[in-house]
């Protein structure tokens, strides 16, 4: 009896060991990131981690290595909670301001591109891999624009050309239906900012695309 009560604690305690364990190593549910214009990250991703196929991607990984590339849905702050310029320092945009994915902040006029009408309704894509409630806001960089500086926040205009609480979901990802702000040509930049709310969470996520206006 003794020998059976044993190996039924030992049971028992090995399965709670297990559990924990779970807990500790499993990863934090992942978000999203802009696929449609592709954001810089999701991009590279979609190149390939290990052997992307644009100078931008190659000289990213070159940076910061291949697996950021891999987390393409978590270029985030955990508590932005709106103060997204305060926290963000400028040249760190488009890594949030993190580390892990400075390589996507690289000053360059060969970052790959997705061609855009001028003006005019279009309906921006954002891949969601975890919904969450919250406002989407996306900026454009204003005129004279030089993708060779590193990107500051007085690159971008002041207000979002697009803003919205909750957008549609469809086929996995947000539409965001937009008109496009206009007066611009060439190469620019979309900076979109996806901002959680309390009391569900402060949370923000960020992505950069690169664009080329007809």
């Amino acid at each position: 009896m003794g020998l059976r009560r044993s190996a039924a604690v030992l049971v028992a305690l090995t399965g709670v060991f297990v559990s924990m364990s779970a807990v500790l190593v499993a990863p934090a549910y992942a978000h999203g990131s802009m696929s449609n214009p592709p954001s810089r990250i999701y991009r590279c991703f979609t190149e390939g981690p290990e052997n992307p196929k644009s100078a931008a991607c190659k000289a990213a990984v070159a940076v910061g290595q291949s697996w950021p590339l891999y987390d393409w849905d978590e270029v985030n702050l955990a508590n932005a909670n709106g103060r997204s310029r305060e926290i963000i320092p400028d040249g760190k945009l488009c890594s949030a301001g993190r580390d892990k994915y400075k390589g996507l902040d690289l000053p360059r006029a060969d970052w790959p591109a997705t061609t855009l009408p001028s003006s005019g309704a279009f309906t921006f894509q954002y891949k969601e891999t975890a919904a969450h409630p919250g406002t989407f806001e996306l900026y454009v960089t204003k005129a004279g624009y030089d993708p060779t500086k590193p990107l500051k926040w007085s690159d971008l205009e002041a207000t979002p050309f697009y803003k919205q609480l909750n957008p549609p979901v469809s086929g996995g990802a947000y539409q965001l239906r937009a008109t496009l702000p206009g007066g611009r040509t060439g190469r620019h930049l979309i900076y979109a900012i996806w901002q959680r709310h309390y009391p569900d969470s402060g949370e923000a996520f960020y992505s950069c695309s690169d664009v080329i206006f007809n």
